[in-house]
């Protein structure tokens, strides 16, 4: 009987050292790409939005996309259901509060609280927008300082009222 025996052919080194540096390389790219990913994400979602004060004190806001926070001033509001036009005045809450209904409600009646004309065009007037309501909205801030809003987000002052003793917070008040 025949024997047949396999012997494994030699590698040469320098080919198996170049395969490892290949892996080694794209490792530390792909790893590099991550740190990126990772501290460019943490350093744009630092801050969800911005305040109205920071909106009007930095001109590099001018022309590029932001979104900030204000309350809604009711008497300045005004809708053009023809045009899908609606205008308003937001003004400043400041960042620091403990109880939002009373921080909306003091900055909407401050008259000397920083202040932003918005417009929105091709939208439906919310039924939440009204006085004292905080408003979200990403948009671009013109060179006219009239904010040109795409997106608003509201949030209506009566949720953040506390609720009357002896009375589930689900019920309608009288």
């Amino acid at each position: 009987m025949a024997e047949a025996t396999w012997e494994k052919p030699a590698i040469q080194t320098t080919q198996r050292g170049a395969g490892r540096l290949k892996f080694l390389i794209g490792g530390i790219l792909i790893l590099a790409a991550v740190v990126y990913l990772i501290i460019s994400g943490t350093a744009s979602g630092a801050r969800y939005y911005i305040t109205v004060d920071d909106l009007l004190s930095k001109p590099d806001y001018v022309g590029k996309t932001v979104r900030f926070a204000g309350v809604v001033l009711g008497d300045t509001i005004q809708y053009d259901p023809q045009n899908l036009i609606l205008t308003f005045t937001v003004a400043n809450i400041p960042p620091d509060y403990t109880n939002l209904a009373e921080a909306l409600h003091l900055a909407a009646n401050d008259p000397n609280s920083a202040r932003v004309n918005v417009r929105v065009e091709n939208q439906v007037k919310p039924d939440l927008l009204r006085h004292e309501a905080q408003a979200i909205l990403t948009g671009k801030l013109g060179e006219d300082g009239v904010f040109l809003a795409t997106e608003l987000n509201l949030k209506c002052p009566t949720r953040f009222e506390e609720a009357q003793p002896g009375r589930a917070i689900s019920e309608p008040s009288a």
